[in-house]
């Protein structure tokens, strides 16, 4: 059975919209022990405006005081040519595209259409084409736009071909929203690799409505090895109205674990990681794993 890439979200798509500043000596030594719990992928921050995220003010800081770890990948979410160079500054391993497949969704978001979103995106190729740094693509509300409804399958198609026209390593479907379902997840992903066997494909979910992890079973089956997860189930869309948090990191692990998956995290120290986290942040976070222990934590009679 092939190996399952956990890859972390919630350094950056959890706290960038917590109420409260995490303070910076606390995100370093939150993404230190991600690192140290084996997870594959960590998305360190976003080099974006201060003023847009205040949250991630912080973002040179803290990609430049991690400790790294060779087989860990530490990427970042860039939106402009400026965040690029601020990433190649502080030597991140990839940096992360994002372009929504819904126009309505694009405006929303960053107030471009998806055409001015990806004339950025070749400025961005041009400037990294001669360093180390890997580019990943994603396309937002894949499965759904709560503005549009149904995303077309050929729309989603098109675009991942205008990224792949740009040389991105590798591409992420996007579930901004929650509104995809199992068998939705299943075909759009076997129509993908079909058309690009080899293509390194992520998903990322969100449990909107309660279907994020039956989405990433339907995923593994399809064919994808690569899931994006957040910490405490962390995160959300502020441009979608009753968007909840990503699905949750312990919690996939939890449940791949026990269906003989293989993963390099150590599922006691991410647990481990996430009681952390509430501590961090003063509240609970919405994990049902550390809650509820593991299926194997045994109760006296």
């Amino acid at each position: 059975m092939e190996s399952i890439s956990i890859q972390e979200v919630a350094p950056r798509d959890g706290l960038q919209i917590e109420d409260q500043f995490v303070p910076t000596e606390q995100k370093i030594d939150l993404i230190n022990r991600l690192s140290d719990a084996g997870v594959d992928k960590i998305e360190v921050t976003s080099f974006v405006s201060p003023k847009a995220v205040p949250n991630l003010k912080d973002a040179e800081e803290v990609m430049m005081s991690i400790n790294r770890k060779k087989d860990v990948t530490y990427t970042a979410l860039i939106p402009n040519v400026q965040g690029a160079e601020r990433a190649a500054i502080c030597k991140a391993d990839e940096v992360n595209l994002v372009v929504s497949v819904s126009e309505t969704h694009n405006q929303k978001n960053v107030r471009r259409t998806v055409d001015e979103s990806f004339r950025g995106f070749s400025d961005i190729a041009s400037y990294l084409s001669g360093t180390d740094i890997a580019v990943n693509g994603t396309l937002a509300t894949t499965f759904g736009c709560p503005f549009e409804g149904n995303i077309d399958e050929d729309r989603v198609l098109k675009l991942v071909d205008h990224y792949l026209e740009l040389g991105v390593m590798g591409i992420t479907l996007a579930d901004t929203t929650g509104m995809a379902n199992p068998k939705q997840v299943y075909k759009l992903c076997r129509k993908v690799l079909e058309r690009w066997p080899n293509l390194p494909l992520t998903l990322h979910f969100h449990n909107t409505r309660g279907m994020g992890l039956a989405n990433v079973i339907e995923g593994i089956h399809a064919g994808v090895r690569r899931f994006d997860a957040s910490l405490g189930g962390l995160g959300g869309c502020p441009f979608a109205p009753g968007a909840t948090g990503n699905i949750c990191t312990e919690d996939l692990v939890h449940m791949l674990a026990f269906m003989d998956y293989e993963m390099r995290v150590d599922l006691d120290c991410l647990i481990g990681v996430s009681k952390y986290l509430e501590t961090i942040l003063g509240h609970e976070v919405a994990g049902q794993v550390i809650k509820a222990g593991k299926i194997t934590d045994l109760h006296p009679v």
